[in-house]
């Protein structure tokens, strides 16, 4: 156990294996973009065809009551109305006048939304929403997150990460740890976490006390490789291929530097079967939360509440906080886990939630439907891709548990679309889609599926040209979707 290991015995590293981190290549590559990081945030505003776009960094998706109503109060005051849940668990309000951003920061100061003005778009902290919340052994991933995001705010260094660099902090269900993040912290059943950067399937184990300190030093550190490498990489799998591989012996070194101890264990790849058990662990591999409610340990009940098309009304918005007796949890997965309602009133809560349009039961034919923003609100739209989602939904129904997630896309660029497995629904322009089963593998390239899909088309983040097609009636567009999804597919 990392525990009983002494903080001054860390395991010896080789040095010739795993250089000192300010180390510098002779060769410089030429930087893969020409321009700075223009994700936005709460104090970088973007400006889309429906006004100015805010984006808010929730570290592990947690807001309290206070913090719920002032981002309702934003949306009302200062924006469209609305709030949109994105994948990384954060909050994005629309539809602003670039000239309020001044109120708009004041007022996310005082609900204390704001920590760090230097670093908020670095705040990227995704979490496993039901640790502590259902019936799993779980490690305390929320007080993880809450330590790592002061540690961000503190350096100095971690200031100059990207707006789209993703921490993961998994309690060992695996539900987050798949999410393509670029420091992974996955906990084991013997009380140790794996400190993972990339798609590396293993890493350093650390103790659960050194877990969030460890990964800033492997953030920064990814950071240190990025700057010698001169490739101006975002994210670990931008990293070139020997930087990338080099990174895991160079998070090592820089914990043995500062003094956390730490081990290897061997992990067998997931459902590996064959793998002795002697030493080895299976890849754990969680499901996110699906609607509906959750017995947690207290005695009380979580609800778990998806948002249609990941976009909520203020009204939603605040019916859902008012349910809950504790912080909200905004999940990667567009949703949001409401804790702490008394068992008796659990069932009316959600017969509230349902009747004001939310998604409370996984057989809803809304669930595992997502849409970036499309036309109106986005130049690079080809379609209003929301209504076209809404209109299949209430043509075919959905397979809702029973189906894979499906994505609507305005443009190749397919903005927010899930991990894993999807059917992928592209805008071609002139009322045409093309329909794929897309998957994403570790290594976060997009790869075909074989399957007997209507409309299939070759996949990848920019799609060929094909010749002119007539636009497709609303019901075959439907009919196709929802074969796509009840696709068979192989591991």
């Amino acid at each position: 156990m990392l525990a009983a290991m002494p903080p001054t015995s860390p395991t010896p590293v080789n040095r010739d294996e795993a250089p000192p981190r300010a180390a510098v290549r002779e060769s410089v590559r030429a930087p893969l973009r020409e321009r700075g990081d223009a994700c936005p945030g709460a104090l970088r505003l973007h400006t889309a065809d429906d006004g100015r776009l805010a984006r808010l960094r929730l570290p592990a998706g947690l807001l309290t009551a206070r913090q719920a109503e002032a981002l309702a109060d934003a949306a009302e005051r200062l924006g469209d109305g609305h709030l949109d849940l994105t994948s990384r668990g954060n909050v994005q309000l629309r539809g602003l006048d670039g000239s309020r951003g001044t109120e708009l920061a004041g007022l996310l100061h005082e609900a204390g939304l704001l920590p760090s003005e230097t670093h908020e778009r670095v705040r990227n902290i995704v979490a496993s929403p039901l640790a502590g919340l259902d019936e799993l052994p779980s490690a305390d991933v929320q007080s993880w997150a809450r330590e790592l995001d002061g540690l961000l705010c503190a350096s100095v260094r971690a200031a100059a990460l990207s707006g789209r660099f993703l921490f993961a902090l998994d309690d060992g269900r695996g539900d987050v740890a798949a999410l393509g993040a670029d420091v992974t912290l996955l906990a084991h059943r013997d009380g140790s976490v794996s400190v993972r950067t990339g798609a590396n399937r293993s890493g350093p184990r650390v103790a659960p006390e050194d877990a969030p300190r460890a990964a800033l030093l492997a953030a920064e550190t990814f950071l240190t490789l990025a700057e010698a490498s001169g490739s101006g990489a975002w994210r670990v799998r931008e990293l070139p291929a020997e930087d990338g591989r080099g990174l895991d012996a160079a998070v090592r070194a820089a914990l043995a530097d500062a003094g956390i101890a730490t081990e290897y264990a061997t992990e067998a790849p997931a459902r590996d079967m064959n793998a002795p058990a002697r030493d080895m662990e299976p890849e754990p591999e969680g499901e996110p939360p699906t609607p509906g409610s959750v017995r947690s340990p207290d005695g009380t009940v979580a609800l778990s509440v998806h948002a249609r098309l990941g976009r909520l009304s203020v009204a939603r918005w605040r019916l859902l906080a008012a349910e809950a007796n504790g912080p909200l949890r905004v999940t990667p997965w567009r949703g949001v886990i409401v804790p702490g309602v008394a068992p008796a009133a659990a069932g009316d809560a959600l017969d509230r939630l349902r009747t004001a349009g939310l998604i409370t039961d996984p057989d809803s034919p809304w669930y595992g439907v997502g849409a970036c923003t499309g036309r109106p609100g986005c130049a690079k739209a080809l379609a209003d891709v929301r209504s076209d989602a809404a209109a299949a939904v209430s043509h075919a129904g959905s397979p809702g548990s029973g189906g894979l997630p499906v994505y609507w896309s305005g443009c190749a660029r397919r903005c927010g679309h899930p991990q894993g497995r999807w059917v992928d629904v592209v805008a071609k322009g002139e009322g045409r889609y093309d329909i794929s089963v897309q998957k994403q593998v570790h290594v976060q390239k997009q790869a075909q599926v074989r399957g007997d899909v209507p409309n299939a088309t070759t996949t990848g983040p920019e799609p060929e040209p094909e010749p002119e097609r007539k636009p497709e009636p609303a019901p075959e567009l439907a009919d196709a979707v929802a074969a796509a999804r009840t696709t068979p597919l192989t591991r």
